[in-house]
């Protein structure tokens, strides 16, 4: 899920591949996979071990993981992994439509400044280069992260409304709320590169829209652009394969 992800310092577009997003991924996919149970605290020293990256790659991960709500922080220090119900992903991933949404008809309305949309349509140019192989490898993905997670902060630049902007990184930093909270869920299923190219086509037709000062059509593809993670995370939720599918474990049914 997706506003772009909580703003720290990180990786740029172009060391997609770096120590922090890798240490990000692999954690994540530790901690979806259930490697890292919820409740466990997390020992960043072991974590140094296992991954074989220094300690602050490993702490900006960490840092990251927290704002995207998969970890928690405790009163002695340290992180530890969260559970979350299947109501409030839910929550958390239609709140991001709809302030997204608000975003991109803002943008639409009021005009942009044509050198941030360039960058926009430069990521997706990107992404489409990533997405005509047949299968992604862990570094094609650890760039989609990054590249994902731009666009979406440029969706907000877009606005051109710093109040925009403060609320879309409020709302990523929900559970699963972030752009790129369900791609390691979406790495493991046979469908994976299908769910991200259709996520890709929406994105081209947003800016599009924005470029027309089309509005309510933007606004409109963004909300749909959300309930795409919603229906992923009730079929991943509902699935016989529930407790063995990585991060759906961290999820409760409803009653």
């Amino acid at each position: 899920m997706l506003a772009g992800e909580p703003r720290v310092s990180g990786p740029s577009i172009d060391d997609g591949g770096s120590q922090m997003v890798k240490a990000q991924l692999k954690l994540r996919e530790m901690i979806l996979a259930g490697e890292l149970p919820a409740g466990a605290r997390i020992a960043e020293l072991s974590l140094v071990e296992k991954l074989g990256a220094s300690r602050t790659p490993i702490r900006a991960a960490l840092m990251r993981l927290e704002q995207e709500g998969l970890l928690e922080t405790l009163p002695n220090g340290g992180y530890a992994v969260r559970t979350f119900s299947e109501r409030e992903v839910a929550d958390a991933i239609e709140l991001r439509g709809t302030i997204e949404g608000v975003a991109v008809r803002l943008a639409a309305e009021r005009g942009v400044a044509p050198v941030v949309l360039g960058e926009a349509q430069q990521i997706l140019r990107d992404v489409d280069d990533l997405l005509r192989e047949a299968a992604l490898n862990d570094d094609a993905f650890s760039r989609y992260v990054v590249l994902n997670r731009r666009f979406h902060e440029l969706l907000g630049e877009l606005s051109g409304s710093t109040v925009m902007l403060r609320e879309m990184e409020r709302v990523a930093s929900l559970p699963f709320a972030s752009p790129s909270a369900f791609v390691v869920v979406q790495a493991n299923s046979p469908q994976a590169r299908d769910m991200l190219i259709v996520a890709q086509d929406q994105h081209w037709q947003v800016l599009e829209a924005i470029e027309h000062r089309e509005g309510a059509r933007a606004e409109a593809i963004m909300r749909e652009h959300s309930r795409l993670a919603r229906r992923n995370l009730r079929e991943a939720v509902r699935s016989p394969r529930h407790g063995s599918m990585p991060g759906v474990g961290l999820i409760r049914k409803r009653d």
